[in-house]
């Protein structure tokens, strides 16, 4: 099996070695496959952001935990993973008509097939494991914690970047290894010939969102026998049926909006693997918003490949939601999910004029949730010359004017990106202008990448590819200016209150692990809390909102006190 492969993050990142670090024996963890906003990073450059990490990350009370964050999106799944938290989330709900149900004896039931899952890959890759999973549970079948438990294997695979491809072909070769019986699905399936040539085993395969497709292919390999579907009701089905089965941890969750991409960067296969902009209807994106607060989530995190576009392939047709008409355009939608009593969080943002009025509703986070004042922006360079021949939508925007425009209206604003180095045709004064242009903008969070080729992109025919040295030596730059950016803005938090989500606790050395409204969900930065044990017990749990006071502040993460 392939080692762990690191991601580069908008700082050097270490080796994990909290308990979250423990790679189980099926673990395959590869690059992401952000959509438009993740770029092709070199392998070369993950490799050397391991470099003098821990001395650059961590503060004395968090030192022995070595915690890290990502430049990106990952989100990947093993087969113990995901039956881990099909697991949890089933303990976690009490449904009271249980006992309303007769006492009726039964034949005990054949046991349903069970079913294993690797999902790779970024969190719109996620939802959909999320929403196959979802459907086969209430089909009747279980989720296997390993493989040798598994009567198949499903096999969610990443397209995105060559490297990807490689880690997605050896999950499948594995799979097949440890259990023989191997369905295929996600953004790689769109190469069936290249996967079956490779694995002429696999029993199927299908492309990315092709939920119908996995669950027939399941279901005509592993069929369900009728005693099995024939069961006694079972409690834990209102919680799959309301909010559906999540791969993430329980207070919070990914929450797509729409499909595809109507764009066309020169650097981009999306549209190829997932098509055109397809956008959810508005009363269907609220349903589970709200289905997803009833099962106990504390922060939505809105994803799509173009979630500032919401709505346009709809002409933002009207639907009625709790007896209200609501308009499926991304302002409409904003504005109804800042109501929704949970912290609301925008990823994969475009810079459009229409943004602004967004910014607007976006508010001060307090733990009656709100949409925070954070936007995940896909800018990818700065210099004209670049983006025009990445072909990125907005670029003739001035994103410096916007962004100071945002903070006018919004002074607590987050503005967090990704950005490429390297990109064919890239020269020198290219890059310094990207880095004035950074110096000028002051984001708050920043991941950056090297450019590298992917099969099927149209930038890999332009012509004046910049050397490996030359890239490498370009993102070391990028990142060392971006580090002195991070810090001073971090710095500038130091005796101020926030409003913290904790993610997890480090009880051995008395620390909570937590984000501000700043911080989205492995990609950014830490909040870590002290002083959260009372009379020899620890006082804060996971999913907790905190009141604390920012004590200290590093390059790239916070440490706090908490409140009373």
């Amino acid at each position: 099996m392939p080692s762990q492969i690191p991601v580069p993050s908008q700082t050097p990142v270490p080796s994990q070695t909290s308990k979250d670090s423990v790679v189980d024996p099926v673990s395959i963890y590869i690059p992401n496959s952000n959509e438009q906003d993740s770029i092709k990073a070199d392998d070369n450059a993950k490799n050397n952001s391991l470099q003098n990490s821990d001395s650059q990350r961590i503060r004395t009370k968090a030192s022995t935990g070595a915690y890290h964050h990502k430049a990106n999106h990952n989100q990947n799944r093993s087969v113990g993973d995901s039956s881990q938290h099909v697991s949890q989330q089933s303990n976690l709900q009490v449904n009271t008509r249980v006992s309303e149900q007769p006492a009726v004896a039964h034949p005990e039931p054949q046991v349903a097939p069970k079913v294993g899952f690797v999902s790779l890959g970024c969190p719109k890759a996620l939802v959909d494991s999320e929403h196959i999973i979802t459907e086969l549970t209430r089909d009747g079948y279980q989720v296997a914690s390993d493989y040798d438990g598994a009567d198949l294997v499903v096999v969610n695979t990443c397209g995105f970047i060559e490297s990807a491809v490689q880690e997605s072909l050896d999950a499948i070769g594995e799979a097949i290894s440890q259990n023989g019986k191997v369905i295929v699905t996600g953004c790689l399936g769109k190469d069936a010939d290249k996967i079956r040539q490779m694995h002429p085993a696999v029993l199927s395969v299908t492309g990315a969102h092709a939920y119908d497709e996995v669950i027939t292919a399941v279901s005509t390999h592993a069929p369900i026998a009728k005693s099995a579907k024939e069961r006694r009701y079972d409690p834990k089905i209102d919680l799959i049926d309301d909010a559906g089965v999540k791969l993430t941890p329980s207070h919070y969750a990914y929450l797509k909006i729409s499909e595809g991409c109507n764009h066309r960067c020169t650097f981009c296969i999306i549209p190829s693997l997932r098509g055109d902009l397809v956008s959810r209807p508005i009363d269907s994106v609220m349903n589970e918003a709200m289905a997803l607060k009833k099962a106990g989530v504390k922060e939505l995190l809105i994803i799509s490949q173009d979630t500032s576009a919401y709505g346009v392939d709809l002409k933002y047709k009207t639907s009625f939601w709790n007896g209200m008409p609501l308009k499926s355009k991304f302002f409409d939608l904003c504005q109804a999910l800042a109501k929704v009593g949970i912290w609301v969080r925008l990823h994969y943002v475009y810079p459009y004029p229409h943004v602004d009025k967004v910014v607007e509703l976006m508010a001060k986070p307090t733990d009656q949730g709100g949409l925070l004042p954070y936007l995940d922006i896909p800018l990818q360079h700065a210099s004209p010359s670049v983006l025009k021949a990445m072909k990125r939508p907005a670029h003739s925007e001035n994103t410096l004017a916007r962004i100071q425009k945002w903070r006018e209206i919004n002074p607590d604003i987050v503005i967090r990106s990704t950005f490429v180095v390297g990109f064919p045709g890239e020269t020198e004064a290219d890059f310094q202008y990207l880095l004035d242009w950074l110096k000028q903008a002051r984001l708050d969070r920043v991941g950056c990448f090297t450019y590298s080729e992917i099969e099927g992109a149209v930038a890999n025919e332009l012509p004046n590819p910049v050397p490996e040295k030359v890239k490498q030596q370009r993102y070391e730059r990028f990142m060392a200016v971006q580090q002195q950016i991070s810090e001073q803005k971090l710095q500038e938090k130091v005796g101020k209150r926030l409003m913290v989500l904790v993610d997890d606790i480090d009880a051995e050395e008395e620390i909570a692990i937590c984000r501000s409204y700043a911080d989205a969900p492995e990609i950014d930065g830490h909040v870590y809390v002290d002083n959260i044990v009372h009379k020899g017990q620890i006082v804060v749990a996971i999913g907790d909102m905190l009141q604390v006071t920012i004590d200290e502040a590093s390059e790239y993460d916070l440490f706090a006190s908490l409140v009373n």
